[in-house]
């Protein structure tokens, strides 16, 4: 497989991408787990049908299991 040709813009984005890697590792982290193939399909049909996007879901869940469970589960904010 060839590669592809060598422009100012990719130059760039490869060079921002080296300077702030370290900065986005430590800024943000992923939930990696996997979901049967139905179940994944049903959530992201429902996500796209009512335009939510995936992080807009694990927040409002989120949201919704601190308020299920009350204030004496939630971690103190020191």
């Amino acid at each position: 497989m060839a590669k592809k040709e060598e422009t100012p813009q990719r130059r760039a984005r490869r060079n921002y991408e080296i300077r702030n890697k370290e900065e986005r590792e430590q800024a943000t982290k992923q939930f990696n787990t996997r979901l049967s193939r139905g179940l994944h399909d049903e959530i992201c049909s429902f996500l796209k049908e009512h335009r939510i996007s995936k992080v807009e879901l694990i927040y409002a869940g989120y949201e919704a299991l601190r308020s299920q469970l009350g204030p004496q589960n939630q971690p103190n904010k020191e």
